[in-house]
């Protein structure tokens, strides 16, 4: 997990990329659509699946058992399809207001901050669950220094790609989100899972998409 950072600016840097292929090619709604197609290609939906099944568990379960186990269950409610068909939505409407000078730097940094967010959850929570789970390997023998990596990876990114003002402004509001997010987990779940670290990946960077512009403004 110490290179989950550099992994998703590996995954930006590819879907920048195709950003300037299709827009040389096709109408900005078709281009901004065939990005998320691309973006859940590239991780088999797997971050989707965790924020559905997440938010069915939390939304239909009333005790924390009940809820881990409406999680593990393989069938989407309505309350994930819900969750997933909005979080789709709302990453199109964020590409369709995306500024151009700032597609590039937000395509490339994007993954690798939603990356950094599940490194850094994961450290700090327990798991949730007493067999282990599928999250069971990165919370148990993740360290400090692979979360320090990443973090370090991710600071010289969002620095040189956005500036140092916004980069600290962007890191500091994803530790608060973590913290709360952690905080819920821990009332609800008794820690966290790892579709919570999915739901977590798609949750920050669809606020770091629709939040950006307003935050390159303030800087």
């Amino acid at each position: 997990m110490a290179w989950y950072s550099t992994v998703g600016l590996a995954i930006g840097g590819l879907v920048a990329l195709a950003d300037v292929g299709l827009r040389s090619w096709l109408a900005a709604e078709v281009g901004n659509a065939l990005l998320i197609v691309l973006l859940v290609l590239l991780t088999r939906g797997l971050h989707q699946d965790g924020l559905a099944d997440t938010v069915d568990g939390l939304a239909g379960g009333r005790t924390v058992e009940d809820r881990l186990r409406i999680m593990r269950d393989p069938r989407v409610g309505a309350f994930g399809a819900t969750a997933l068909g909005l979080s789709l939505l709302l990453r199109y409407a964020g590409l369709l207001a995306l500024p151009a000078p700032l597609r590039l730097p937000v395509l490339l940094c994007m993954p690798a901050l939603g990356r950094w967010a599940m490194v850094s959850l994961a450290w700090a929570s327990p798991s949730a669950r007493r067999d282990g789970g599928l999250a069971a390997s990165f919370l148990t023998h993740l360290s400090w220094q692979q979360v320090l990596l990443s973090t370090l990876v991710l600071a010289v990114a969002l620095t040189m790609a956005l500036g140092g003002t916004v980069a600290v402004a962007t890191m500091g509001m994803g530790v608060l989100l973590l913290v709360l997010i952690r905080q819920r987990c821990l009332t609800l779940l008794g820690g966290v899972t790892g579709d919570v670290l999915g739901a977590t990946n798609e949750v920050v960077e669809m606020l770091f998409l629709l939040l950006i512009p307003a935050l390159v403004v303030a800087a």
